[in-house]
């Protein structure tokens, strides 16, 4: 099973365009075009009945003590978590590639809501990161891309995987996340492909 994209080379950089944030040299970050990457596969074992695809980035800090502040830094040894930016389900085995902004175009505070023009979409993490802000709390369901802290040391790493599935339905209802679908999928996975691209905000790393 292979996974590509035109939107951007595995082990390269992340455009802007495919982030929700980017840097800004008057307020360090602002919004960026957060569109969704093109995303191909191909070669999909016998016996494939759907596809998931989960997007993560596995360097979100552990605290929140330094994250977007001016005069401090992220540090590069801070521990290190998974921060999960897509979990889209039940994408039929004979589905087109997925089209760059098909599924996301632009920043939507408190979140797109959980339509979707095919499979079905959980929520992902800046579900989380902004409860309690009044102004962008809510729920964000599909593709919301890069926004790493604009102080941290470290450049971060964003993975996209496609599983192949033996199932035509995903056991995960309402608000899911991408967790519950990687524990609904065990044992169920007929093969995977990934691809990694990086991403900063802070122009010193």
């Amino acid at each position: 099973m292979k996974l590509r994209s035109d939107s951007f080379e595995h082990g390269a950089r992340i455009p802007q365009r495919y982030a929700m944030g980017k840097h800004s040299a008057a307020t360090h970050a602002e919004p960026s075009d957060n569109v969704n990457p093109h995303l191909a596969w191909s070669e999909l074992p016998a016996g494939t009945r759907s596809l998931a695809v989960i997007c993560v980035d596995a360097s979100a800090p552990t605290s929140p003590e330094n994250v977007n502040k001016p005069g401090v830094t992220v540090p590069a040894a801070l521990p290190r978590a998974n921060f999960y930016h897509w979990a889209l389900v039940d994408l039929p085995a004979d589905s087109a590639p997925i089209a760059e902004g098909e599924l996301c175009k632009g920043l939507t505070p408190r979140g797109k809501g959980a339509s979707s023009p095919r499979g079905r979409h959980g929520i992902n993490d800046y579900t989380m990161w902004f409860e309690g802000d009044a102004d962008m709390a809510g729920d964000y369901y599909g593709y919301d891309g890069p926004w790493p802290p604009f102080n941290d040391e470290i450049v971060h790493a964003y993975t996209f995987t496609v599983y192949a599935l033996d199932l035509y339905t995903v056991a995960v209802d309402g608000r899911f996340r991408a967790t519950d679908v990687l524990a609904a999928i065990e044992g169920h996975i007929l093969g995977q492909a990934s691809i990694t691209a990086s991403y900063a905000i802070n122009p010193d790393v």
